[in-house]
């Protein structure tokens, strides 16, 4: 068998890694035949690779290509393959996407498969595996992994601002005054005169270094950029979570939390949409040392943690108004396009993906978190072997202060119009007040 790895850009396929896997060449129980395997984080290749070599050596004669694309391409590289029966035999997935793929009837049910092999869906985190049945009480991914959000920080540019690890770890916002969060990003925020955010004088016209760094306006979605704030002053996306019909986007504590937000632009403590638009990613520009800290989710820790020259620590978002922190909580799965020309061979890969011996694998890749228990077990144990405390995204498990990613039909037609609609509250050419009339029309969608 050969296990094939292709990194792409854009809609070219480009060769990585092309390696003959070792075994004999008896032919295991199973279908055998060749199947796709689609991904988009690059960070997961080598543990996917590593993954696909155990996978063969266990007999399988199944052959997997591996390929890989950037989150945007990702997308329209898969709708496109339904559209063209092009689309890969099996593939990561996403919460927000899979509802409109059931829909459209692109995804096989994994039912049967999971009965016939006596899959133990109880291994898994409590509440992942219920994640991924339709509201068809039919299954369509097993679970992979599973992220929450927290903060990142230059210890040097906070050791600088007079702050601890400790006051960075008990911080506490609101959307009046931003508490005690707001205080830590204006004291972070340095001038081009090298006074700090909080000082007479400051400039907020002429920044070199911003408190907190900005990667965009969040569409509907907002997990890295604004759901922390939003679930601790009480909000929750739909009326229901999972198959929410009816959208919270006009609601007072979203609205004060979006005003309480891009108020940071205009006290110079956060980018403007324009800089965080404009084609360099917020972990190039933290990187840079043009952000004092940021909030992003646990699968880029490793990438955050290696950049040259900045020494990273971790924080976990702060205490809202509603009394606890919060963190989005996301789970991916595994799931198998409709179309494959090898169903029982792209079962085959996905039992093994979600299989123990897969995900001690990348559990040893410290590079997220796997969706079995103890494998997030060996993740932290392969975390802190590199140094990293992971606590800030794990207290959200531990102390049930997360909210489960938004489940819902029409995720597509919600983002066409919440994107452009958070893009103009951000970038000021509209305030809070558009949020009423976006909010109407993502419900109309629903009647």
């Amino acid at each position: 068998m050969k296990t094939t790895v292709r990194i792409a850009a854009g809609l070219v396929a480009i060769p990585l890694v092309v390696a003959a896997c070792g075994g004999d060449d008896s032919t295991a129980e199973g279908s055998g035949g060749q199947i796709s395997y689609w991904l988009w984080d690059a960070n997961q290749l080598p543990a996917y690779q590593e993954c696909a070599e155990a996978f063969h050596e266990s007999g399988t004669d199944v052959q997997v290509t591996i390929e890989q694309y950037g989150w945007d391409d990702y997308w329209n590289q898969i709708t496109t393959g339904f559209v063209g029966g092009t689309a890969p035999d099996v593939f990561t997935n996403h919460l927000a996407r899979y509802p409109q793929f059931v829909a459209q009837d692109q995804l096989l049910a994994l039912d049967e498969y999971v009965e016939r092999d006596g899959v133990d869906t109880s291994i898994y985190h409590e509440g992942l595996t219920q994640l991924w049945v339709g509201q068809d009480e039919q299954r369509y991914g097993l679970p992979k992994d599973w992220d929450t959000v927290a903060i990142f920080y230059n210890s040097e540019m906070v050791d600088e601002a007079g702050l601890s690890p400790e006051d960075m770890a008990n911080l506490e916002w609101n959307p009046d005054d931003g508490g005690s969060y707001e205080a830590a990003i204006a004291r972070l925020t340095v001038d081009a005169n090298g006074v700090r955010g909080d000082e007479p004088g400051f400039d907020s016209n002429n920044v070199d270094v911003y408190g907190l760094g900005l990667a965009g306006a969040g569409e509907g979605f907002g997990q890295t950029e604004w759901s922390m704030y939003a679930f601790s002053n009480g909000w929750t996306h739909t009326d229901e979570n999972p198959w929410g019909s009816q959208f919270n986007y006009d609601d007072p504590a979203f609205t004060e939390m979006v005003d309480w937000w891009r108020g940071l632009i205009e006290k110079g403590y956060m980018p403007s949409f324009a800089i965080a638009d404009a084609g360099v990613s917020m972990m190039e520009s933290y990187g840079a040392g043009n952000y004092a800290m940021v909030t992003e989710g646990s699968w880029n820790t490793g990438a955050y943690i290696e950049l040259t020259g900045v020494e990273t620590a971790l924080a976990p978002t702060p205490v809202g108004p509603a009394g606890e922190r919060a963190s989005m909580f996301n789970g991916l799965a595994d799931s198998i396009w409709a179309g494959t020309d090898n169903p029982d061979g792209a079962w085959e890969w996905v039992r093994f993906l979600a299989s123990a011996e897969c995900q001690d694998i990348v559990a040893s890749h410290a590079v997220v978190f796997p969706a079995i228990e103890e494998s997030t077990e060996l993740a932290e144990a392969a975390f802190s072997e590199r140094g990293i405390d992971v606590s800030p995204f794990t207290v959200h498990v531990e102390e049930g202060t997360t909210y489960l990613a938004p489940i819902a039909d029409k995720w597509a037609e919600v983002t066409a119009i919440m994107g452009p609609t958070m893009d103009s509250i951000m970038s000021f050419s509209a305030d809070t007040t558009a949020l009423s009339d976006a909010n109407a029309q993502v419900n109309a969608l629903f009647q």
